[in-house]
């Protein structure tokens, strides 16, 4: 009688285990394909990304919460990442503004070259 129970419990156990691997390899070539098809930052947007870095940036903004400023994923919502939003963007960043996000005014960053702004904005327009 042992042997019954004994026999069907393991039967079970093994296929529980080949099924259980058989949805872990399933998922990880499916997970692998999403990275390699997915499009890649741009040299722009990853440049940006390493002036953000640089910068001051952070001490307003965030990734995806409001600090002083918008998050970035909230800008990205908002904005498309066309030329004309790029440009007027980054025109924002080196002269300053206020009023679309709020009373608080973002400082303006006149050292920063309108390409390098562009590359910023590049990069937070990217972070959807």
């Amino acid at each position: 009688m042992k042997r019954t129970l004994i026999i069907p419990a393991i039967v079970f156990a093994v296929v529980s285990v080949c099924a259980s691997q058989g949805v872990a390899q399933t998922k990880k070539p499916a997970a692998a394909a999403k990275k390699t098809t997915g499009a890649a930052p741009s040299a722009d947007a990853a440049a940006g990304k390493a002036l953000i870095a640089k910068s001051d940036c952070m001490a307003c903004h965030k990734l995806d919460v409001k600090l002083v400023g918008p998050g970035f994923k909230q800008i990205a919502k908002k904005y498309p990442a066309n030329e004309e939003n790029k440009n007027a963007l980054a025109k924002k960043v080196v002269e300053g503004g206020s009023g679309v996000w709020g009373a608080i005014p973002m400082s303006p960053h006149p050292a920063l070259s309108v390409d390098d702004a562009k590359k910023i904005v590049t990069y937070i327009l990217s972070v959807k």
